[in-house]
């Protein structure tokens, strides 16, 4: 099973820069992917998720996981949200549009560690 293969949210479409995590038990607030400093830079990867999912009348999920499974069709993505999920073993990628995935994708620096360092502790709410 893959953990959290639309980025704890963040590949969603529904984040940005001004998101806040209120809920208390939602560490998200404590990763540094999701300072907003860092979400604000790692925007261009959801505007690229967002365009190819336009254009294929799909969600940026949808996209991100189809994204996921045509490089490991082995991940299994979590039951939550199956309906939604389940939609992207139907779409297929023709070999321009991975190849213009994974270029673009290759050329973006994602800002902020996926968790905090041993220097930040995690806090645990």
């Amino acid at each position: 099973m893959s953990y959290s293969p639309v980025g704890r949210g963040f590949l969603s479409g529904t984040m940005n820069a001004n998101t806040k995590f209120e809920v208390s038990n939602d560490n998200r607030a404590d990763l540094p992917r999701f300072t907003a400093e860092a979400m604000k830079a790692n925007q261009v990867l959801e505007d690229l998720l967002n365009e190819l999912a336009q254009r294929k009348g799909a969600t940026t999920s949808q996209i991100a996981l189809a994204w996921v499974l045509a490089q490991k069709p082995w991940i299994v993505p979590k039951l939550a949200r199956q309906k939604e999920n389940l939609r992207s073993t139907d779409m297929k990628f023709t070999h321009e549009e991975l190849r213009d995935i994974d270029h673009a994708v290759s050329q973006i620096k994602l800002q902020g560690e996926r968790y905090p360092t041993d220097q930040q502790k995690l806090v645990v709410k």
